[in-house]
């Protein structure tokens, strides 16, 4: 049976069974067609909006099938996806009838302890890495659930629950190895082709498939005390006041973010917030526990709580805490997010009030608190637009019923323009929907430079099911 596959232009490139066969032979992974067993289950991603059917699949063993993937792609000139973790909100992981580069099964760890240094396969997620990282007491800053991909989180920038004492993901990388649209593997870094490990470092993935990460990691763990606070809503407003008077207090170890969220009747929750709307405070100390029950007391206080779990507990248990409520595919998603440079009274009242009444149970009003080592890196040595801001706030729409979407997408918009009377501008494309408009507001000034790399390594513009930047005239 023969296969279509979309071109970049839009046309259908045909391929016969007898060379579907002889490329199943070239790849070591295997390679899926629509009517092959387990390619419903190879093409789903973590956001259940995300319905869509590749024409080929290629689940990659390691560099080998990377690089000839990009090979075939370019050679004949196919739209092409790449996947790492299959976790973007956006769903830029995967497209319709092209080819997918899916490295999923690419998912090695390895630790260097003396050296601090860890390298991460491009199909990897964040637990993977914290299970082999916190076995050497290192860390390296990931996101905070723990079934996100490395890849995508990294190369958009990658905030999480360390980024106050050792910043974002991306500044913790020290090198990469990357399949260009050549088909060519690179190494990338401050000495070897150092304007795409700029790019890489919160650009997307414009430039090419980063089969390896090279990061430095740090001493952590494996225990640190965490908070995890339940407060009722009906004093949220006075409960974030005081939450945004404490953290302009704390140590760069302190990294805390508020949550707006209605708690699922889990077995494993306190039965006193079941069901319940609750603005959650989540906090965790990147250093001594005992140092970290004494800083992080204040926030077990700011109000009565409905259940505190705070707990001395291991580093990558905290970071999987949440990943049993966001099971892959089940849940629509559609984000949006804003930097805050002041969380002003007016602000928290707005926040309050739309965490108060959301739509779905399912979605959530998260307000990370930034600053830290993420001001220390300077505006110009990444692309990421805005380092200065001491907020975000992302509206995270999430919903059950596809019937929901548009009501909801909606909502989430409705939302975010009514908050961006407080914002500087700038979005943070890991929290993005599907919006064009977010690729200027996440690169600002930097877009530029950008496209001038991209016209560098990829003037064809393989790589654009991403947020995308046009390769320079």
């Amino acid at each position: 049976m023969s296969v279509h596959v979309k071109s970049l232009e839009g046309e259908m490139a045909v391929f016969t069974e007898e060379q579907i066969d002889a490329l199943r032979m070239s790849f070591r992974g295997s390679l899926l067609a629509p009517q092959d067993h387990g390619y419903d289950e190879a093409r789903v991603v973590q956001n259940g909006m995300i319905d869509r059917r590749p024409g080929l699949i290629v689940r990659c063993s390691g560099p080998a099938d990377v690089v000839d993937a990009v090979t075939l792609a370019g050679e004949r000139g196919l739209l092409t996806a790449v996947r790492g973790g299959g976790h973007h909100v956006a769903g830029h992981c995967i497209c319709d009838d092209g080819i997918l580069i899916d490295l999923s099964p690419m998912r090695g760890v390895w630790v260097d302890p003396g050296a601090r240094r860890v390298r991460v396969q491009g199909g990897a997620t964040w637990g993977d890495v914290d299970r082999e990282s916190q076995l050497h007491g290192l860390a390296v800053p990931g996101g905070i659930v723990s079934t996100t991909g490395v890849a995508g989180l990294t190369l958009g920038g990658g905030i999480g629950w360390l980024h106050r004492k050792w910043g974002l993901a991306c500044d913790s990388l020290r090198a990469v190895e990357i399949v260009t649209a050549d088909g060519t593997l690179r190494t990338a870094s401050d000495t070897e082709n150092p304007d795409l490990f700029w790019a890489v470092r919160g650009g997307g993935g414009n430039f090419g498939v980063v089969t390896s990460f090279e990061f430095e990691a740090y001493p952590l763990g494996p225990i640190v005390m965490c908070a995890a606070v339940m407060y009722p809503v009906d004093t949220a407003q006075g409960t974030f006041r005081a939450w945004r008077e404490w953290t302009e207090t704390v140590p760069d170890e302190v990294t805390s973010r508020v949550i707006f969220w209605t708690m699922p009747a889990d077995p494993h929750l306190p039965p006193a917030v079941h069901d319940q709307k609750v603005m959650i405070v989540g906090a965790v100390y990147a250093g001594d526990p005992e140092d970290g029950k004494r800083l992080l007391q204040p926030a077990r206080q700011f109000a009565t709580p409905l259940a505190d779990i705070s707990a001395r507990m291991p580093y990558r248990f905290f970071q999987a805490a949440f990943d049993p409520f966001f099971p892959k595919g089940e849940l629509g998603s559609y984000w949006k997010s804003l930097y805050l440079p002041d969380l002003t009274d007016d602000a928290i009242e707005l926040i309050t009030r739309h965490g108060v009444d959301r739509r779905s149970p399912q979605t959530l009003i998260h307000v990370p608190h930034l600053g830290g080592a993420i001001t220390r890196v300077g505006p110009e040595e990444t692309p990421i637009r805005d380092r200065e801001a001491p907020y975000m706030l992302s509206v995270d729409g999430s919903w059950a019923d596809p019937a929901d979407a548009e009501s909801e997408i909606a909502w989430v918009r409705k939302v975010v323009d009514e908050a961006s009377r407080f914002s500087s501008g700038g979005t943070y494309l890991n929290f993005g929907g599907q919006d064009a408009a977010d690729v200027e507001a996440a690169f600002g000034a930097h877009l530029g430079r950008l496209a001038r790399i991209k016209a560098k390594h990829d003037i064809q513009n393989l790589f654009r099911v991403n947020w995308n930047i046009p390769p320079a005239p």
